[in-house]
């Protein structure tokens, strides 16, 4: 197949590119960049390849990884709600349009919750709960007008799905799970504000075989990419620190997360909110991860990691 990749030069793009070139796939990356050029917002030459392809996947968007200023979350709405747009009007006007286009969306849409998991049925779309930050309801608002631009987008001609993807989890450096054992590795990975918060994730090669699976298969709508056993954050990183055979983790409250996510240019609320997201569709579909439990999955990427270093 010819499958279209606009955004895929970070870690995700990454991740798929490399796994469906060894699939004999042909892949074009469109890019600010490299590969195609583009600028995210606007249709121009990039569209034709467009035309005629098999597939799109749409990974554009600025990184989360950043502090959440008014700039900076204004920049993160834009760059998702425009490209999803354009990349829409591209796939509207083209004489033979791709017959699935998915959609790069985010496990953050659901709410901030400890009681219940949330699937793509029942789950509750977050908003403003109370006993968390009003900022954090801005990120649910772009999850929510990414996948708008989406369903809006008038492609009768192409199936859609919206990714609610968990953070993926691979070896690649400056990833999640780099960063992730770097504070492991140093003896931080302790509980952060108590450890109770959720998180979930999904192993690289699961990641990658769910979207093969939503290629092939005739499913619309959102689906949630993540690992069917989330887990608390302090055991979360109990078990990458087992992987990593460091006895040591620090915990640390709400205000010396607040300083370390200063200091990393980043935010709380990727290490505070609670994401207790499971992947209801993909089971319904058949799907059998590879790594269902994250102490195996934790053991498999450090090794790979290590592999990758040497």
């Amino acid at each position: 197949m010819k499958i279209v990749i606009p955004g895929g030069t970070g870690q995700i793009g990454t991740v798929l590119t490399r796994a469906l070139t060894a699939a004999g796939h042909e892949v074009v990356i469109i890019s600010r960049t490299s590969g195609v050029r583009w600028d995210g917002s606007t249709l121009g030459d990039w569209a034709a390849e467009i035309d005629g392809a098999d597939v799109v996947i749409n990974l554009a968007g600025r990184s989360v990884s950043c502090r959440y200023t008014a700039e900076n979350l204004q920049q993160m709405m834009r760059s998702r709600v425009d490209s999803a747009r354009v990349v829409g009007q591209a796939i509207a006007k083209a004489a033979s349009p791709p017959r699935v286009w998915l959609q790069m969306s985010t496990a953050t849409i659901y709410a901030h919750r400890f009681d219940a998991p949330n699937d793509e049925e029942t789950g509750i779309i977050g908003g403003r709960e109370q006993g968390v930050p009003g900022y954090w309801a801005y990120s649910v608002e772009i999850a929510k007008r990414w996948e708008a631009e989406l369903n809006e987008a008038d492609t009768p001609h192409t199936r859609k799905v919206a990714l609610r993807a968990a953070m993926v989890m691979s070896p690649d450096k400056a990833g999640v799970f780099d960063y992730l054992s770097w504070m492991a590795r140093l003896g931080l990975g302790g509980p952060i504000a108590g450890g109770r918060q959720y998180v979930s994730w999904i192993h690289d090669d699961d990641f990658v075989r769910a979207v093969a699976l939503l290629i092939r298969e005739p499913i619309e709508g959102a689906v949630n990419l993540a690992a069917p056993e989330p887990l608390p954050q302090k055991d979360f990183m109990r078990e990458l620190r087992k992987a990593w055979h460091s006895p040591v983790g620090l915990p640390a409250t709400s205000w010396m997360a607040e300083i370390g996510a200063f200091v990393l240019r980043s935010d709380t609320e990727l290490l505070l909110k609670s994401r207790r997201v499971v992947p209801q569709r993909l089971t319904q579909a058949g799907f059998e991860f590879h790594f269902p439990n994250w102490r195996e999955a934790a053991q498999n990427l450090a090794q790979r990691s290590t592999q990758r270093r040497r």
